[in-house]
């Protein structure tokens, strides 16, 4: 396709997909949800569904956990129920890419590809058993964006050697980069940059973390708060004002355009596959 036929960001054809798949006559069935047909229905009259208030929100995580799952362990129709739960959730980010792109004047594709990387992603990741399933895959998604939006600002910013004075970066600057800069120096590990990021920055339950680290809960709260005091100290003497991460961020940000490219890729060919199920 040309560029004109494949938009940059990702949720135009994602969309597009999920329209075909409801042409395919993929349905989700809802029976077993309160306040929903008992009966399987087609993924746009739940996606309409969902966003109502008399919805409640134990109904919602329940379904949201059916289509999680489904997209888990599908099988063969594991990349529909991927692109399902997308287009379901296409409402939600698309508001959140809207208020990411408030005065932002570059080009949001990069920033919208990220937000869904990381919600397809946390799709295999996520643990179920706790509240808020949709809203926490929403959460992932605005934190690559977050973070997408400041790495392009940094990328984008000049760089100009005697032109006038500079004040050293400085490490509260955005909280991704004061963890970042934390693990560079091993102030804190890995484990301990997990606990801090999900549990201050993403909101998720302390007791999902612990569980995800394999730990019990008491010694998790031990663990962060001990990290966190290092960090506090490692901030106050100014340890963290210089660490040098512009080797790791190229890295990374390579790594991101890569994964991008083959995510859009892999938009291309699940639109191509749903187009040719719903011709048939």
């Amino acid at each position: 396709m040309t560029r004109t036929q494949w938009p940059t960001s990702p949720f135009t054809p994602a969309h597009r997909t999920f329209r075909l798949l409801i042409r395919t006559g993929l349905q989700f069935d809802a029976r077993g949800h309160a306040g929903l047909p008992q009966r399987p229905i087609p993924l746009d009259l739940l996606a309409r569904l969902l966003l109502k208030p008399e919805v409640t929100p134990p109904v919602r995580d329940a379904v949201w956990r059916q289509l999680v799952r489904l997209a888990r362990t599908d099988g063969p129709n594991r990349h529909s129920w991927v692109m399902a739960c997308v287009g379901v959730a296409l409402p939600g980010l698309r508001r959140a890419a809207g208020q990411l792109a408030r005065g932002w004047h570059g080009d949001t594709g990069d920033i919208d590809a990220e937000m869904l990387i990381a919600f397809v992603a946390r799709l295999d990741s996520l643990d179920l058993a706790g509240p808020r399933v949709v809203g926490r895959l929403l959460d992932a998604a605005i934190r690559a964006g977050k973070k997408a939006r400041s790495q392009a600002a940094r990328a984008d910013a000049p760089h100009t050697e005697g032109a006038w004075s500079r004040a050293p970066l400085q490490p509260w600057g955005h909280p991704d980069f004061v963890l970042a800069r934390a693990r560079a120096r091993a102030v804190i590990d890995r484990d301990e940059w997990r606990l801090i990021a999900a549990t201050r920055l993403e909101h998720l339950p302390l007791a999902d973390v612990a569980a995800e680290l394999g730990l019990e809960v008491d010694l998790a709260a031990d663990w962060r708060r001990k990290a966190e005091l290092r960090l506090a100290d490692a901030i106050s003497v100014g340890e963290l004002d210089y660490a040098d991460l512009d080797v790791t961020r190229r890295k990374r940000q390579q790594r991101f355009g890569q994964e991008r490219e083959r995510a859009l890729a892999a938009f291309a060919r699940a639109y191509r596959r749903t187009a040719l199920a719903a011709a048939g």
